[in-house]
């Protein structure tokens, strides 16, 4: 069995799991978020915890096992805590400005990038070179991340665009003579 599969997942006071033949679902202060039932696991809920197992002992029910409970682990997480993630602009005149639901980008393009952020993704600009995207769900919320990253990657010979707060971009020597 997959040795994360082993370890249950505790649900603290506030969140409410609800378990169908069909989907799992969370809620909690952060939101509610939806997950549909794998057939390869089985699930049981008692006192607070929840327990996943392989329905067979094929090797894909036992990785969907672990895989299943990573999942529902970072639903309970997203729906207590929630999950961001920080970019950095770097670059002469790049800029961002958040209004409302909207990121307005200026990174070097002879027009401003608007972004509009989907439902349940909120996004903080505490700096003009600075973006913080907060959300319950983790997936949504790395995958807006990489779009908005997408819009101008970090280039490697000065280092210029859009990355990841704990990104390291290795610059490379430029043609010598």
């Amino acid at each position: 069995m997959s040795r994360i599969a082993k370890m249950p997942v505790s649900i603290p006071a506030g969140v409410d799991v609800t378990i169908s033949d069909q989907s799992l679902s969370v809620k909690g202060s952060g939101g509610l978020l939806t997950l549909s039932v794998n057939a390869l696991v089985n699930m049981t809920s008692a006192d607070g915890k929840i327990s996943f197992n392989a329905a067979n002992e094929s090797r894909e029910a036992d990785a969907m096992a672990g895989t299943f409970r990573q999942l529902v682990n970072n639903m309970v997480v997203g729906v207590t805590k929630g999950f961001e993630k920080k970019l950095t602009l770097i670059g002469v005149g790049y800029k961002a400005q958040a209004q409302g639901a909207k990121l307005n980008l200026t990174v070097g393009y002879s027009h401003p990038v608007n972004i509009d952020m989907p439902e349940g993704i909120a996004v903080a600009t505490p700096t003009p070179t600075e973006i913080v995207l907060k959300g319950a769900d983790r997936q949504r919320v790395g995958q807006v991340a990489a779009e908005i990253r997408a819009v101008r990657p970090p280039e490697p010979y000065k280092g210029k665009g859009i990355r990841y707060a704990d990104e390291k971009v290795a610059i490379k020597e430029t043609k010598k003579k």
